[in-house]
């Protein structure tokens, strides 16, 4: 067991992710590829404006233990959310397992993707009995508390959102397939488009402008679009550099050009004035009397 700290609490004293099994090969709902692809696009766009990158964890299909008094129960969910937790575990290793008396810190937003063989406990119509595991939706609501619960029905692509209030979830009736959660300063909503080339709906995070958060790739792209347009917006300056230097060039041998023919119309109008002075002389008058 990693330990630091040996003063005698639930964090040092209790299991760690290191003593506890990341997996389990029976469990039902494993990942199909959409939940695989979908988790990744909400991993890839959740970036909350208030919390910096290393403040944020995300993970898919992680075990999330949660119970002190039972070391080995925990829940799976296709995907969540935690802020104001460091990134990597003790700053320094990816997490085996999310452990809630190690960090402290439960998830701020828990995202379930429906399937046949969880849908029932997905939305808290499963009951168990004494002495068994709890459901999700009542580990959610009632042991982690966990602010926002987001269900995703990829085959109807129906989005139904629930909110702590109080002692339990109240369901949020949605105008539109979007929720904002202002406490992060993101929200999430349906988006149709092509991710990993795939065009269909998916759940995706948007800023406080309505502005859908960019994957990677995306970012990328639009990274390149940018310098390809700063590029041919350097090349239009230089070009029109070009063109006002050519002018300055034209206009400076126009007035070149001018100079000289007015050079040349004085030097003609001199010399008609000498040759009329000496034929003036010529007949006996003075030309500076005239």
């Amino acid at each position: 067991m990693y330990q630091t700290d040996r003063s005698p609490t639930p964090k040092n004293v209790l299991p760690t992710m290191y003593d506890l099994p990341s997996e389990h090969p029976e469990d039902s709902g494993l990942p199909d590829l959409f939940h695989l692809w979908q988790s990744r696009g909400l991993e890839y766009t959740f970036k909350p404006g208030n919390y910096p990158p290393d403040r944020v964890f995300v993970a898919s299909d992680l075990n999330l233990y949660f119970d002190v008094r039972h070391t080995q129960w925990y829940k799976r969910p296709d995907w969540f959310g935690v802020v104001g937790v460091d990134r990597l575990y003790q700053q320094q290793e990816l997490r085996k397992s999310y452990v809630i008396w190690q960090e402290e810190v439960s998830p701020f937003v828990v995202v379930e993707l429906l399937s046949p063989g969880t849908e029932n406990e997905d939305l808290g119509q499963t009951i168990r009995g004494l002495g068994q595991p709890p459901t999700k939706w009542q580990v959610y609501e009632q042991i982690l508390r966990v602010p926002y619960y987001i269900v995703f029905d990829g085959a109807t692509n129906n989005l139904r959102a629930f909110v702590l209030a109080g002692e339990g979830y109240q369901e949020l009736m949605l105008t539109e397939p979007r929720v904002w959660m202002p406490e992060i300063e993101l929200g999430l909503g349906i988006w149709q488009g092509a991710f990993e080339g795939l065009d269909r709906s998916w759940l995706r995070w948007y800023d406080a402008d309505g502005n859908w958060i960019p994957t990677p790739t995306e970012q990328e792209c639009q990274e390149k679009e940018l310098a390809q347009q700063q590029a041919e917006l350097a090349q239009q300056q230089a070009e029109q550099q070009r063109h006002e230097k050519e002018l300055a060039q034209q206009q400076a041998e126009q007035e070149r050009l001018e100079k000289e023919l007015a050079q040349q119309q004085a030097e003609q109008q001199r010399q008609r004035a000498e040759r009329l002075a000496e034929r003036l002389r010529a007949l006996k008058l003075d030309p500076d009397e005239l």
